[in-house]
């Protein structure tokens, strides 16, 4: 199946080109986002907070769609994360390396908009990544 619309314009406009207003136009007004980063937000603004925090630790963020499968009012994607890490990110101080991992959406839609979304992420692989690379201080305390 192909990918609907409300999917890729939510990753094209909110989270490649960080569009505030598209937030307000492809998502509920109490949108529900679970992210693969343990992040849970209710409502556009919580969300949007969340958006710019990691565009700001990852210069040029991009998600990529793998696949994507739709039934009635859902689609389940698997994604392909990136992004050049110039903030701090996962308690790891900005390294200037590329970051690229794994994950997978799955969207609810309501109205014509995208009502629920919750995210898995290989974060194993991804903080492997951050620990490995050359020049990579650790800065999370716990």
């Amino acid at each position: 199946m192909s990918t609907p619309a409300l999917v890729a314009d939510f990753y094209r406009h909110i989270w490649h080109a960080g569009n505030r207003s598209a937030a307000g136009e492809l998502l509920a007004e109490d949108f529900l986002f679970r992210g693969s980063l343990a992040v849970e937000t209710r409502g556009l603004d919580r969300f949007w907070d969340y958006v710019r925090e990691v565009r700001s630790a990852l210069a040029d963020f991009h998600c990529d769609i793998l696949e994507c499968v739709c039934e009635a009012q859902s689609a389940f994607a698997k994604m392909q994360f990136s992004g050049l890490h110039v903030g701090e990110f996962r308690g790891y101080r900005p390294t200037g390396l590329p970051l690229r991992w794994l994950g997978a959406a799955l969207f609810h839609f309501e109205a014509g908009r995208i009502r629920r979304l919750w995210v898995l992420g290989d974060l194993a692989a991804l903080d492997a990544m951050l620990g490995s690379q050359a020049g990579a201080t650790h800065t999370r305390t716990g």
